[in-house]
């Protein structure tokens, strides 16, 4: 399987099961559409005949003849022989878990999945004995994996960020004995961001997820307060301070693009010159008839605004400005392992969330949907049928991936988009499939334009 297209001046060709990238001259690029996975050592006459009105048939058989190294070297219709590792994901041990320690928030963003911060259950803080028995069960069921992965989440977690801290000083003082090692995010909206905090923050947490969307007028129409006013001009100092004194540790700015900002490259070069390097925004995935969902008539113009930030993006590394957008990030030198391509972010298998009241869920956007409880962590139950569910989830158990040339890169999708909009977790929603190959064409295309 191939898929070739053109971007950013270069013919493109992506070999799906190898994931072996090829630019190409004009007559490569044309003579694919006349090849296929039965290629033989002598050019089809079929091939010459279809393109000898345009090339000379010396020019036909040597291009034919590169095209054929490619395909001996399985870079080019190259065997699929990643199916046989589908199912080596069920009985893999939970190795990080989204903690939502505060199911309240200070904000009322429009676009919230989690409604407006209370997840539809009511509002509540998490108690510190929950935070210590999530890390208990994620030590316990982790196996022997050493490294740990835990992000606080809300809602907003500094409105419970005594929590927090108590969290983190019980799995620090426990992880050693158990031969662990726990890495923390915190995703905060950063209105109760005060000095003290940013000074934890920048010692005690790995990675920040800072929640920006991008102008003011963009950010202040629907990230807005319960008074009704906006955040912007409140927020973007306290980021500016937490990530100037971050030091080399990880943290983005992640902002939502709605239907209102369909041109959010300016977002994006806007967060750029407030300071941020590390960027993202994604779309907005929310019920169609919202005013501000993107809808399928306006996925033309989406994709030409990702080709103009990778335009821009192009332009910026040839000048030697240096700005990452976080979808546009993509390793073709080694890439994820077979199984990782398989299967994605682990939902439900080796990620879970955990509610203030120690709920289980498969992920933190599965969280109020009672069909997809786990567990408890005051009682002890955890249903490994459901988690062995979700490790079955993979890209050749959702019929629209099996012949997806970007199968191994978005990995089968957000599970909790397939089941909220297409109403099960293997039929893949639709316009996010869309967005997310025209991403992986353009982080394709910067780097192949960053190499001539």
């Amino acid at each position: 399987m191939i898929h070739k297209y053109n971007l950013l001046g270069n013919n493109i060709c992506l070999d799906v099961h190898s994931g072996a990238v090829h630019i190409l001259d004009d007559i490569s690029y044309k003579m694919l559409d006349y090849l296929d996975e039965n290629m033989t050592e002598n050019i089809p006459d079929s091939v010459i005949e279809a393109m000898s009105g345009e090339y000379s048939e010396e020019d036909l058989t040597e291009t034919y003849n590169d095209l054929y190294e490619l395909y001996k070297m399985g870079q080019l219709f190259s065997d699929d022989d990643y199916e046989k590792f589908a199912n080596l994901m069920k009985g893999a041990p939970v190795k990080s878990m989204c903690l939502n320690v505060a199911h309240d928030c200070n904000l009322r963003c429009e676009y919230c999945f989690a409604a407006k911060g209370d997840f539809g259950k009511g509002r509540c803080l998490m108690p510190l004995e929950i935070g210590k028995k999530a890390i208990d069960f994620l030590i316990e069921k982790s196996g022997s994996r050493r490294n740990l992965e835990l992000d606080f989440f809300g809602g907003e977690p500094l409105m419970n960020f005594d929590v927090v801290k108590g969290v983190i000083e019980y799995a620090r003082s426990i992880e050693k004995q158990h031969n662990k090692n726990f890495r923390f995010t915190i995703t905060t909206n950063g209105l109760l961001l005060t000095d003290d905090k940013i000074e934890y923050i920048n010692k005690e947490m790995n990675n920040v997820v800072l929640s920006l969307d991008g102008r003011k007028e963009v950010n202040d129409r629907l990230r807005i307060t319960p008074n009704g006013k906006g955040c912007y001009d409140i927020i973007v100092p306290k980021y500016q301070n937490l990530v100037q004194n971050r030091g080399d540790k990880d943290y983005y700015i992640r902002g939502t693009f709605t239907r209102y900002n369909l041109d959010f490259t300016n977002d994006v070069l806007h967060m750029k010159d407030l300071g941020f390097e590390q960027l993202s925004i994604e779309p907005v995935v929310s019920d169609p008839l919202l005013s501000y969902s993107i809808k399928t008539e306006d996925l033309p113009a989406v994709f030409d605004e990702y080709e103009r930030l990778a335009k821009t993006i192009v332009e910026s590394r040839k000048k030697g400005e240096f700005y990452n957008f976080f979808h546009f990030m993509i390793d073709l030198d080694q890439g994820p392992c077979a199984v990782k391509r398989l299967r994605g972010c682990g939902c439900g298998n080796e990620y879970v969330a955990v509610t203030p009241e120690g709920d289980i869920y498969p992920c933190h956007q599965f969280v109020g949907e009672d069909d997809y409880k786990m567990g408890n962590l005051n009682d002890g139950t955890f249903d490994e049928d459901m988690k062995a569910r979700f490790a079955l989830a993979n890209v050749y158990s959702k019929d629209k991936c099996k012949n997806c040339w970007a199968k191994f890169y978005c990995s089968g999708g957000c599970n909790a988009n397939n089941f909220k909009y297409e109403g099960d977790i293997r039929k893949s929603h639709e316009t996010s499939c869309e967005l997310e190959k025209k991403r992986l064409e353009c982080a394709i295309a910067i780097k192949a334009a960053l190499a001539e």
